[in-house]
């Protein structure tokens, strides 16, 4: 089909002037994947704070950056336009299918940067969530289930998808129920056998609850009424559509659909932190909706339509930009890649210096690092927040620890192992929390000599390598 083969064209060609850009949010995973390449075992040999099925899933590309990455973007979304597409064929007609399918790639294009390229858990969780509240719809309350509980192998927020199928198979809740509870036990297993599980719980779920219970919002309500206003600004084509359905329709159905709204409005504000990326737990239904209403609206939709110019004049140029700079081989000149710019910078800095053995650690967020120099870390630590305690979202400006004991026990645990290199890109940017100014970290850190700075991060070498290495010589 014609419409569907130029929506592809249009996923592929924007991601691909991401080509030369490894978001942070892309970083994480990819580390993870590096160290389970290598042998380790997610949870046991390696802190990770997210679900399994986030690191696994960049096994399929060898966790490589750059060409295989962004095709593997483009693939995924539209994927989640084809399983939307079919939802909406299903429930109401073609027009609406293709509109969906659109609306779906569009939105999921024409956004923050960060969040609509990175394969992170808020988006590898639209396509899960669209199948098993289809599957629902259909009738088939098992594997309704089960795509749920595939979706929370993703991301912690599955619960609230779960909650919207049941507005379809509430008299059949055990068995969807069942369904969730089968991928989840068969993971479950699979890390008991690998004696991951308690590490598992303690990683992804402990942790995951601290940093829900932790919001950097001063004033929770006003701040999540006030990013929820721009979301719906962004997405007016969006809200007019599916206002227009709701003002159109009052059958059961649309009275579902509102209710399946709702919830994912309630899985969005989980946290207290409304973070773009955490809109794509509403992007599904929305699309759906808007794509019946604006096909309702008859001639009238093509005033809706030139809504869509509010997102692609904001983010529209930047791909634009980017593919330019490809064509004619400049450097990227955009403030959203200082830090990212630094650590290619950082990753030069160790690449000219280590040897294929070499391990590493960093120290901050900033696991693209690894994704950079593709190398093994020598502790179990990808990056510094459960050896520092503060989270990410504010270890730019703050110093407080959420979890100070535990962040103590894991720099003991760190004192223990012997990575070749350090680059702290936390330090420079905020000198409380660098690996320098922990006491306790001081005399393991004396092994280590500083043997080259970037504008925002410190690289030190283990001397006795230095050492070793001259005696060689």
């Amino acid at each position: 089909m014609p419409a569907l083969a130029s929506l592809f064209l249009m996923l592929l060609l924007t991601r691909l002037c991401h080509l030369r850009i490894v978001w942070v949010e892309e970083g994480y995973p990819t580390a993870a994947a590096i160290q389970l390449l290598a042998g380790k075992t997610l949870y046991r040999d390696v802190w990770f704070d997210k679900p399994p099925l986030f690191p696994s899933l960049y096994l399929l590309w060898g966790a490589q950056i750059g060409v295989p990455l962004r095709i593997a973007g483009a693939l995924f979304i539209f994927g989640c336009c084809l399983l939307l597409f079919r939802f909406a064929h299903d429930l109401w007609g073609e027009r609406e299918a293709l509109l969906s399918a659109w609306l779906l790639g569009f939105f999921l294009t024409f956004g923050i940067p960060s969040a609509v390229m990175a394969l992170a858990p808020d988006l590898l969780m639209v396509a899960p969530h669209i199948l098993a509240v289809y599957l629902a719809w259909r009738g088939k309350p098992l594997w309704s289930g089960v795509a749920a509980g595939v979706a929370l192998l993703v991301n912690g927020k599955a619960m609230f998808i779960v909650a919207a199928c049941l507005l379809w198979q509430w008299r059949s809740a055990g068995w969807l129920l069942a369904g969730f509870a089968i991928p989840n036990a068969l993971a479950c297993a699979w890390m008991g056998i690998n004696e991951s599980l308690m590490a598992y719980y303690r990683e992804v779920w402990e942790w995951g609850f601290l940093y829900s219970a932790n919001t950097f919002l001063e004033n929770r309500f006003v701040g999540g009424l006030s990013r929820t206003l721009n979301w719906m600004g962004f997405q007016a084509a969006l809200v007019a559509g599916a206002a227009w359905y709701w003002t159109r329709d009052r059958s059961s159905e649309s009275r579902r659909m509102a209710l399946w709204t709702l919830i994912s409005l309630a899985g969005v504000a989980a946290g207290w932190r409304f973070f773009p990326r955490y809109y794509f737990q509403l992007i599904p239904v929305m699309c759906l909706v808007a794509s019946r209403g604006l096909t309702l609206l008859g001639k009238r939709r093509f005033a809706v339509f030139a809504l869509l110019l509010i997102p692609l004049i904001r983010f529209g140029p930047r791909y634009a930009v980017l593919a330019a700079d490809i064509a004619f081989n400049r450097e990227h000149q955009w403030a959203d890649l200082a830090l990212s710019e630094d650590s290619k910078q950082a990753a030069s800095l160790v690449q000219t210096r280590s040897k294929q053995e070499d391990t590493l650690l960093v120290w901050g967020y900033r696991p693209d690092i690894f994704a950079l120099t593709r190398m093994h870390a020598g502790t179990r630590f990808l990056d510094s927040q459960p050896l520092t305690g503060v989270l990410a979202d504010r270890h730019l400006n703050s110093a407080e620890p959420v979890a100070p004991l535990l962040a103590a026990n894991n720099r003991a645990e760190l004192i223990h192992t012997h990575p070749a290199f350090i680059v702290d890109g936390l330090g420079p940017l905020n000198p409380r929390l660098a690996i320098s100014a922990f006491p306790d970290l001081s005399t393991w850190l004396s092994q280590y000599k500083i043997v080259g700075k970037s504008n925002s991060s410190v690289i030190y070498h283990v001397e006795t390598a230095d050492k070793n290495l001259s005696q060689k010589n």
